[in-house]
């Protein structure tokens, strides 16, 4: 997990109980059929993704229901709605626990500075233009982009309307805050009418600092200096450099998925936790590609040898696999990916591609638990798994295979 070279004296951890160990800490351990505790959920996760894109499901159900059975599609706004979450920026558009928020002042200085800053972001609007959009939100309450006019200076393809620019401007620095999203459109409200009055309560920025390192390290357990950093994305090297040294972490060594060895830092209690992880579940799971568990390319080959990458902003021809393709997780190793497609107006979820992993053995009781979970999946989405789709992609393709 480092280039640093490796302290023999250091708790080694072998590559079977790192998998283990890093399920356990991203919920995906135990059978999914727990008490339905969404806000606990997230809250031990830290944050979660959210994304437009709706395949199947959009990314952040996903995320939720491979790790709540009982969730369905859209629960998670009225967390929004209740003020039991906020919306901002990690390293992509998350929802965060609202207790994380007197510590992530930070994040808005450091992201509305770099916002003001950006020649990308400047709206070309005066900051009479801005205070006039800021005093309707104020009169008229929270508004969506929809409720403004302005067009793009420029004919560019990723060019937005400078009332756009403006708010998200506003937003990154918490002067604007999510209100609430409908249809996945956001609509934006006074951050003090969204967040808590209270404020950082006087933490200093190292404070802030710590306190995101330390939430890091308890959701990941095992993890190198650069991975704490990149888990809220909101803390420098330095600071993680500065915080390590001043906490009671366990130096680790764990043995990656090619048997080379790799430095990392470990939660205080790392042996007792350990001693207390089980094989864990043996349920064969449809992975979102944003999952948190794999977000992080370089780590899950290195953890997991599972070689994957998002190809949805590949053009056609270049990809290896296709346009939203979900790895299978089966206990801790991943057996393979799919392909899956909605076709909304026949009801129907289609397999569209699927690539068995070199070496897994898919007997009749692996591919069961393929066709359950798929069928699972399917009803999430609103829709019937298509058995002539699963036929020609799947069966087709392992007797392609099979020796």
């Amino acid at each position: 997990m480092s280039a640093q070279p490796i302290n023999r004296h250091s708790l080694a951890i072998s590559n079977r109980q790192a998998r283990r160990l890093w399920l356990a800490a991203h919920d995906l351990a135990a059978p999914p059929t727990g008490p339905a505790d969404l806000p606990g959920l997230i809250r031990r996760l830290g944050f979660l993704q959210i994304d437009t894109v709706r395949n199947i499901v959009r990314a952040h159900d996903h995320i939720l229901w491979s790790r709540l059975q009982r969730y369905r599609e859209g629960m998670v706004w009225g967390l929004l709605r209740h003020r039991h979450l906020f919306e901002h920026f990690t390293h992509d558009a998350s929802l965060i626990p609202m207790d994380v928020y007197p510590m992530w002042q930070r994040q808005f200085d450091r992201l509305g500075q770099r916002a003001a800053n950006a020649a990308w972001y400047r709206s070309g609007l005066t900051q009479e233009d801005i205070r006039a959009i800021r005093d309707r939100i104020k009169t008229e309450g929270p508004l969506s982009t929809h409720a403004f006019e302005s067009r793009p200076r420029t004919a560019e393809m990723w060019a937005r309307p400078p009332h756009k620019k403006a708010l998200e401007q506003m937003w990154y620095a918490g002067e604007l805050a999510t209100s609430h999203r409908e249809n996945f459109v956001k609509y934006y409200d006074l951050g003090e009418n969204v967040f808590p009055t209270r404020q950082a309560n006087g933490a200093s920025m190292r404070e802030q600092a710590d306190f995101l390192c330390d939430g890091a390290i308890d959701r990941l357990w095992i993890a190198s200096a650069g991975e704490v950093r990149r888990f809220w994305d909101a803390v420098t090297p330095g600071e993680v450099a500065n915080w390590a040294g001043r906490r009671h972490l366990v130096p680790a060594r764990i043995e990656g998925a090619d048997g080379r060895w790799h430095a990392c830092l470990a939660v205080p209690d790392i042996e007792s936790r350990l001693a207390n992880i089980t094989a864990g579940s043996t349920r064969l799971r449809i992975i979102n590609p944003f999952d948190p568990a794999i977000r992080d390319r370089r780590r899950l080959q290195r953890l997991f040898g599972f070689e994957y990458r998002n190809e949805m902003f590949v053009p056609p021809a270049e990809r290896r696999w296709g346009y939203y393709v979900y790895p299978l997780l089966e206990g801790a190793r991943f057996v393979g990916r799919i392909e899956l497609k909605a076709v909304r107006r026949e009801g129907l979820m289609r397999v569209a591609g699927f690539w068995p992993e070199p070496g897994v053995r898919w007997n009749a009781a692996r591919l069961d638990r393929l066709y359950a979970e798929l069928r699972r999946f399917a009803r999430l989405g609103g829709l019937a798994l298509d058995p002539i789709s699963l036929e020609a992609a799947v069966e087709g393709r392992l007797q392609a295979v099979s020796p």
